[in-house]
C-alpha cells in the first residue's frame, strides 16, 4: 500500500521527469497533458499546445491526421492501441522530427473509453545515421535513384522515408509540388514499393477529360446510358481493382464529379453511369496537383470534405530550385538516356553549359531539365555540350565571363556542383571532372578558387 500511495502522490512528478514524452487526449483529440520531455522533443510549451488537436502537429503519418474529416476516426480509437509505430512531426523551429510512439485508450473504471495516451522517443538522429548508411549504400553499389527517382539531396531522402512509411497502408496520399517535378514518378514508387504492387496502376488525368466524358471514364456506363454508350464499360476505378489509381491534377476535377469521387472513397464502391447498382471496388487512391487546394476550397471550387479523404498523407515534392546538388545526378541521368535515344556519345557538359544550367531556377522544373538537354543532344556536334547548345534563355546565366562565378550565390551552385559531382564519384577528381565537363587541372583550380582546399 505505501508504495501505491507514494506512486499516487509522485504520479505527476514521475511524468514529468520521464525520458519519453508523453501527451494525453480526450476522445475528441484535443491535447490534455503535455509533459517536459515532449516540450524538448517538439519545441511546443504545453501553453502553446494544451486545447489544440493532434492535427496541429500536422504529421503527414500521425494516425489522427485524418481526424480533421469529421467522417473519419483516428485508427488509435479504431483499433485500442498502436505500438512501435515510426512518424514525422514537424517541430516548432522547422526541424523534421522522426519518432517512435505507442498509444493506448484511456478507460474509466466501467470500461468507457476517456481519452487515450501516447508516448513519444525521438529517433532522428538514428534516422539520419540510417539515410547516410543507405546513402552510401546506394554510392558503393552506383546506384544514385529509389524506384527510379533521382536525387541525393536531403529533402528526397525525407521523401523516400516517407513513401516507405506508407508501404504497408492503403490510405489515400496526395502529392503537391510544381509543374514538372516528377509527381507521377512518386506516384509510381508509392504503387511500386506498396503490398498492392502487384495489382494494377491505372493513370487518369482529371485536367484531359472533359467533364462529360469524365463520370465515365472513372466509374464506367452501362450501354445506352448516353448517345454514344454502345456497349458497357467499367470504369477506371474498376479497373484499378487490387492496385492503385493516380488521379492527376485533381484540383481541375469539376465539383459534379468531386461529389461522386467523396462517395466512392467513403463507401468504397462504385456506380456505373445509367445504372443504380454499386460495384465494390479495392483500390487505393493516389492524387497529385500542382494546384493551391486551401485556397481553391475558399473560392468554393473545390470540397473541403473531399481535401481531407484525400490529405490523408500529404507528399510534397521540392522544385528543382530547391536541391540543386541534385542537377549533376539529373544530368548523368538524362546524357545517359539520350546517349542511348540517339546514338550520339556525348559524355558532358563543358564549364560554361555546366554553370549556366547551376545557376538558371528552372522553373519548369526537371521536365524542363530534361528537355534542356534533349534539345543540346540536336544541336551539339561535338562530345561535350557548350553553353550555345542548350535553350538560348539559359545563355544569359553564363558565369564564364569573369572566369567564374561572381556573387555568392554563383559560387555556392559551383560549390554545391563540384560536390555533388565528387560524391557521385567517391571523392575521384578524375571522374568528377569528366562528369562536370572539364580537366581534373581545371577543377583542380576551381576548387582552389572557390577555397575548397
Amino acid at each position: 500500500m505505501e508504495n501505491k500511495d507514494f506512486i499516487k502522490e509522485n504520479f505527476e512528478a514521475i511524468i514529468e521527469n520521464m525520458v519519453d514524452g508523453l501527451f494525453t487526449v480526450d476522445p475528441n483529440l484535443t491535447i490534455t497533458s503535455w509533459n517536459k520531455a515532449a516540450e524538448e522533443i517538439l519545441g511546443y510549451t504545453r501553453e502553446e499546445i494544451l486545447g489544440k488537436t493532434c492535427n496541429f502537429l500536422e504529421s503527414p503519418t500521425c494516425m489522427s491526421y485524418i481526424a480533421n474529416s469529421k467522417s473519419c476516426k483516428c485508427a488509435l480509437f479504431e483499433k485500442g492501441t498502436v505500438v512501435r509505430k515510426r512518424c514525422i512531426v514537424v517541430a516548432k523551429n522547422g526541424e523534421t522530427k522522426h519518432l517512435i510512439k505507442n498509444a493506448r485508450l484511456l478507460r474509466d473504471t466501467n470500461g468507457g473509453i476517456i481519452g487515450g495516451v501516447e508516448s513519444i522517443v525521438d529517433v532522428t538522429e538514428l534516422v539520419k545515421k540510417e539515410q547516410e548508411i543507405d546513402q552510401l549504400k546506394r554510392k558503393l553499389k552506383g546506384k544514385t535513384s529509389y524506384y527510379e527517382i533521382i536525387g541525393n539531396h536531403h529533402t528526397m531522402l525525407n521523401l523516400y522515408e516517407l513513401i516507405d512509411l506508407a508501404q504497408n497502408s492503403s490510405a489515400s496520399v496526395l502529392i503537391g509540388g510544381e509543374s514538372g517535378t516528377g509527381k507521377e514518378i512518386i506516384a509510381h514508387a508509392i504503387h511500386r514499393s506498396s503490398r498492392r504492387s502487384d495489382g494494377p496502376f491505372v493513370k487518369v488525368n482529371c485536367a484531359a477529360l472533359a467533364e462529360s466524358l469524365l463520370e465515365s471514364e472513372l466509374f464506367g456506363h452501362v450501354k445506352g446510358a448516353f448517345t454514344d454508350a454502345v456497349r458497357d464499360r467499367k470504369g477506371r476505378f474498376e479497373a484499378a481493382h487490387g492496385g492503385s489509381i493516380f488521379l492527376d491534377e485533381i484540383g481541375d476535377l469539376p465539383l459534379s464529379v468531386q461529389i461522386k469521387l467523396l462517395r466512392v472513397l467513403q463507401e468504397k464502391t462504385v456506380e456505373r453511369v445509367g445504372e443504380n447498382r454499386p460495384v465494390t471496388v479495392d483500390v487505393r487512391v493516389i492524387a497529385a496537383t500542382h494546384r493551391d487546394l486551401p485556397r481553391l476550397i475558399q473560392e468554393g471550387t473545390f470540397r473541403e470534405d473531399l481535401y481531407y479523404r484525400l490529405n490523408v498523407l500529404p507528399v510534397r515534392v521540392p522544385a528543382l530550385r530547391e536541391r540543386k546538388t541534385d542537377i549533376p545526378l539529373l544530368l548523368e541521368h538524362f546524357l545517359k538516356k539520350f546517349r542511348e535515344e540517339t546514338g550520339k556519345y556525348i559524355t558532358g557538359c563543358d564549364q560554361g553549359a555546366l554553370d549556366s544550367i547551376m545557376r538558371y531556377p528552372w522553373p519548369g522544373n526537371v521536365r524542363e531539365l530534361e528537355n534542356a538537354i534533349e534539345y543540346a543532344f540536336v544541336t551539339c556536334r561535338g562530345d561535350k555540350i557548350k553553353a550555345p547548345n542548350l535553350p538560348a534563355h539559359l545563355g544569359q546565366y553564363s558565369a564564364l565571363e569573369a572566369g567564374g562565378p561572381r556573387t555568392r550565390e554563383g559560387a555556392a551552385e559551383g560549390k554545391a556542383a563540384i560536390l555533388s559531382a565528387l560524391e557521385m564519384t567517391g571523392g575521384n577528381k578524375t571522374k568528377a571532372a569528366r562528369l562536370l565537363g572539364c580537366s581534373r587541372v581545371a577543377l583542380w583550380k576551381k576548387m582552389k578558387r572557390l577555397e575548397m582546399m
